[in-house]
């Protein structure tokens, strides 16, 4: 049978995209396969992101926090202006939202098969699981291939990896309206490592030790750093409730190469992943946009979706920093948020930014190795 549309996995990426096409009408009278091995019943993530005011999905934000905290050993700042919120959406919500929209179309096909390859025969592209083949006009890929990037010498790769608890301490010891983004004040150990805290109450939080560096860690290494952040915290004894972890790919590999007229890459696969920062779910709303807007159109080619800019080049200066002087993060972070104000960084993560503001902010930055960095690219 042949589809309109297919989407390999059905994670954020595929999800926020035909969220899209449901309110742009362009998914009456087409056929579409969603392609997933998880029925999406669990809550498997949190996304989080900075926004001023209101925002189109408040009504799936489990919590919001007033302030978040930048700190290192010797000054503490908040990094969120005035009217702005750090917002968290728990990823059942956004699978139940989406889920329930799409049952209204009985077009929209769910199998639990595993995607294996696909293959671009210009007019239409077959896509093979690990029980059948099927033909699509458009196929959207959010399957992540790490080898690609994994073993490439061009591009370095940080990671962003980190493990993170959700605590009930005895005693009270968070504010339930402050987040911390990063908390620098713990040993470095020659990395870039910080520990992130979102608040639920003054007793309960998740607590993540996170690094930005090109090797993971042993577990317990991860775990002990948050018991002992803990009990400097002042917590008497803590329950762990539940843990996750993750590792988010750090890298400006070209992804969009394999992109073709009718074969949209998309998520992490498609480099949707902001390099510098591991952000991903406002990226993913803008991407999203733009791929609507293209489907709008009478004649559809994905080879022009990407559109380069200069903050991928300032992603891939931060990389290369990174990369090979891996323990001037703190360094980076702590020049850039306490002589820049707040608001510019923030504009600057979201690549809104002018071009004055962007020299503010590099300014900041250590200059010899970045100086370097921008050597070995020209």
């Amino acid at each position: 049978m042949k589809y309109d549309y297919i989407f390999a996995g059905a994670g954020l990426a595929s999800l926020m995209i035909l969220d899209k096409m449901i309110d742009a009408r362009l998914l009456d009278s087409k056929k579409v396969l969603l392609l997933d091995t998880n029925d999406k019943n669990d809550n498997d993530r949190t996304w989080c992101f900075w926004e001023e005011e209101s925002g189109d999905l408040d009504d799936l934000v489990s919590k919001k926090w007033e302030k978040a905290l930048f700190t290192n050993e010797k000054q503490t700042i908040d990094c969120l202006p005035d009217c702005s919120n750090y917002k968290m959406i728990e990823s059942i919500r956004f699978y139940n939202y989406v889920l329930n929209k799409l049952k209204k179309y009985p077009e929209i096909i769910w199998k639990k098969e595993k995607f294996i390859s696909f293959e671009d025969k210009k007019k239409e592209v077959i896509v093979k699981t690990n029980t059948e083949n099927y033909t699509t006009s458009i196929l959207f890929n959010s399957i992540f291939d790490a080898s690609k990037i994994e073993n490439n010498k061009k591009y370095p790769l940080l990671k962003q990896h980190f493990i993170g608890w959700f605590v009930k301490t005895t005693n009270p010891i968070f504010d339930a309206n402050c987040a911390t983004f990063m908390d620098f004040s713990i040993p470095q150990k020659g990395n870039t490592r910080f520990m992130y805290v979102l608040p639920f109450s003054e007793t309960e939080a998740l607590v993540e030790y996170t690094l930005f560096s090109p090797n993971l860690l042993q577990e317990g290494e991860y775990e002990e750093a948050i018991s002992s952040y803990l009990k400097e915290k002042g917590a008497t004894s803590f329950e762990i409730i539940k843990k996750e972890q993750g590792n988010i790919p750090m890298t400006v590999f070209p992804f969009w190469k394999s992109n073709s007229k009718n074969v949209l890459h998309i998520g992490t696969a498609g480099g949707w992943t902001k390099a510098s920062t591991g952000y991903t779910f406002k990226n993913t709303i803008k991407q999203s946009e733009r791929v609507v807007l293209l489907l709008k159109n009478l004649t559809i080619d994905f080879n022009k979706f990407h559109k380069p800019n200069r903050f991928s080049f300032y992603d891939k200066l931060f990389v290369g920093v990174l990369y090979k002087n891996n323990e001037l993060g703190k360094k980076i972070f702590s020049n850039m948020f306490l002589k820049v104000k707040s608001k510019k960084i923030l504009r600057f993560l979201d690549e809104k930014s002018n071009l004055k503001e962007e020299l503010e902010i590099i300014l900041a930055c250590p200059k010899i190795p970045f100086i370097k960095a921008l050597l070995n690219l020209l």
